[in-house]
């Protein structure tokens, strides 16, 4: 699914030029679970943007499902990602002004979806993530650990083939943080493929290899513990 050969990355100001990516080859396969560690500032959110085609590398390739995406332009890989390609964060990034279930919603609405295929699917989502007693709340109204699954909900809602999570267990507590990250395998063995960015070694057990990042570098790949007694 995905494949990126040399990918390097520079940010340039007037005074410095710096290398977030350097040489970066890498693959993950349809239904994988990848974890990518590292130190802060090794690279590692800069890798998700580009595998998310938020933005392009200053050198080498991006193959997503086959095709050369690394030169497209910002509307190109908008539309390429629309469907393809969903985010989960670290700090959730719902909308306060729209309840739980206008939140999940939105990618949807983007998508075109009539209006009783979205309630339909909408609400399907959130009773697999066992939200849908919450669907009239806002955000504001609900814990760490339930914004998390609103956070995924709409994420997946509309079947994406990848889902790229940064740090999604970092702003909650251990118990909720087991959940989520029981969420996730679970959304992966039912065959989406996920793409994790973390710190955490417990949350990267989950993952079938993990991937360390050194200054820009893939530097070590291992087989993550929950693949090692298979």
């Amino acid at each position: 699914m995905i494949k990126t050969v040399n990918l390097t990355k520079r940010f340039k100001t007037d005074e410095i030029e710096t290398t977030a990516l350097n040489e970066v080859s890498m693959e993950v396969k349809k239904g994988e679970f990848i974890a990518v560690m590292g130190p802060s500032g090794c690279g590692k959110s800069t890798l998700l943007n580009i595998l998310g085609m938020l933005d392009n590398p200053s050198e080498g390739a991006y193959f997503f499902n086959g095709t050369d995406v690394s030169a497209y332009r910002e509307s190109r890989r908008t539309q390429y990602r629309k469907g393809n390609i969903q985010f989960v964060f670290q700090s959730f990034n719902l909308i306060d002004e729209l309840n739980v279930y206008e939140n999940v919603e939105l990618p949807l609405l983007y998508l075109k979806h009539s209006g009783s295929e979205r309630k339909q699917m909408v609400n399907g989502i959130l009773e697999r993530m066992k939200i849908g007693h919450r669907k009239k709340h806002f955000p504001q109204q609900l814990s760490g650990g339930q914004q998390q699954r609103v956070a995924i909900a709409r994420a997946v809602v509309s079947g994406p083939q990848l889902i790229l999570a940064d740090e999604p267990t970092g702003n909650l507590d251990s118990k909720n943080g087991i959940e989520v990250m029981n969420l996730l395998s679970e959304l992966n063995k039912q065959g989406t493929t996920i793409v994790m960015v973390t710190h955490s070694q417990r949350d990267a057990a989950f993952a079938h290899r993990i991937m360390n990042l050194f200054d820009g570098r893939i530097v070590t790949e291992e087989v993550a513990r929950s693949q090692q007694a298979i």
